[in-house]
């Protein structure tokens, strides 16, 4: 790895470490239970989780993690662009969807089957619902 690269990549830990309280503070108003966000956050471990919560600063912010941070702020973005309501925000993804891609699932069954793709394709219906590009 060059300098370049070092730098790099340091940059975008510091982000990740800076973004992770915002993404748990979501995740709470989602209701999410600790699986479900193991699950979002790709983490094996309970002992992982409640150590980032606390200790957002020391967590170890891969690319995937990153890019799972990603998508969570993409859905709220898109959440708060879609309903005025904050309770429509904040419960839309736990609430059963009759939408043919849903087939009666919650984004959230969706999003929790472990896969960086299921938060994308949550993600992309919820931008292109809004008119944004997917």
């Amino acid at each position: 790895m060059n300098a370049s690269q070092a730098t790099n990549q340091a940059i975008q830990a510091n982000t990740g470490n800076q973004v992770l309280p915002v993404v748990f503070n979501i995740l709470d108003k989602w209701s999410c239970t600790q699986a479900q966000q193991m699950a979002l956050l790709g983490l094996s471990s309970r002992s992982t989780l409640n150590k980032y919560r606390s200790h957002p600063e020391s967590a170890k912010v891969s690319n995937d993690l990153l890019e799972r941070m990603s998508y969570i702020l993409n859905i709220h973005k898109c959440l708060r662009i879609l309903f005025s309501a904050e309770e429509s925000v904040y419960q839309w993804v736990q609430k059963p969807n009759a939408h043919p891609f849903f087939a009666g699932r919650s984004a959230m069954d969706v999003m929790t089957q472990g896969k960086v793709v299921d938060l994308y394709q949550v993600a992309s219906r919820l931008n292109a619902w809004r008119g944004g590009k997917s």
